[in-house]
């Protein structure tokens, strides 16, 4: 599990409470129901409303992956396949079913199985490019939607704010009242931005980049798979699977 979004929101969140300690606020006026419900609600509503129900719905189910933030290592990859070159040199492409029928990985599966039975290399890199844009095409999506949710929050946090002095207006009569009931009405900025900045755009963000790996590992996959199918050697593969990867990237670690 890589623990960065926890820790850097733990971090952003903690700096928040930290600051209205030391200036000597108080933490219960910032978390104000209403403003809340506006903010978060209302992003939500028009989030869902720019796009398809299905959208919206495939983008909070990548959440709990987004937390977690599993990948693997470009170096595992590599030498699972330069192992796969080794047993197909030694056995043959057919004797790649079964590795086919083992693996867990659909990418991979689908690759080793269609050399197994005998697919031409260029209809093998057409269907395997175009199941490659098609996972992670959804997955950037998802991203996409989340840092579209942080573009809405800030502005309807600001509607917020506006339907609050709106009804602080109507209470002028009331001075006693006015500067707690201004300072309310500026929560709902407050959560505007900071649902965007500390939520939304952060997920958007990491989706995005946990998908730029996997993308990457798949085009490993892709151009070794057919590196194999076409007789390379397993120490020429395993070259030239490093050489696509940068230096700092290249590790045994899992």
């Amino acid at each position: 599990m890589d623990i960065a979004l926890i820790l850097g929101l733990v971090i952003a969140f903690g700096s928040i409470v930290v600051t209205v300690i030391i200036e000597g606020g108080h933490l219960e006026s910032l978390i104000l129901p209403g403003p809340m419900l506006l903010v978060i609600g209302a992003t939500l509503g028009v989030g869902i409303a720019s796009g398809r129900l299905s959208d919206a719905l495939r983008a909070f189910a990548t959440i709990p992956k987004i937390l977690i933030g599993k990948t693997q290592k470009p170096q595992a990859v590599i030498d699972q396949m330069v192992q796969i070159a080794e047993k197909a040199r030694k056995n043959g492409l057919l004797s790649l079913e079964q590795d086919a029928a083992e693996t867990d990985d659909p990418f991979l599966k689908n690759a080793l199985q269609n050399i197994a039975d005998g697919t031409d290399s260029e209809e093998l890199r057409v269907l395997l490019e175009e199941d490659l844009h098609s996972k992670i095409k959804e997955k950037k999506h998802a991203g996409k939607f989340f840092k579209m949710l942080g573009g809405y929050a800030p502005t309807i946090g600001v509607l917020g704010t506006v339907v609050s002095l709106t009804h602080v207006l109507e209470n002028l009569d009331e001075p006693d009242t006015l500067g707690p009931s201004i300072a309310a009405a500026f929560v709902a900025t407050l959560w505007g931005l900071l649902s965007a900045n500390f939520i939304w755009l952060p997920l958007g963000d990491r989706q995005g980049r946990l998908a730029q790996i996997e993308e990457d590992n798949k085009t490993l996959i892709m151009e070794g798979a057919l590196a194999i199918q076409s007789g390379t050697p397993a120490r020429l593969l395993g070259e030239r699977l490093r050489a696509m990867v940068a230096d700092h990237e290249l590790s045994k670690e899992k």
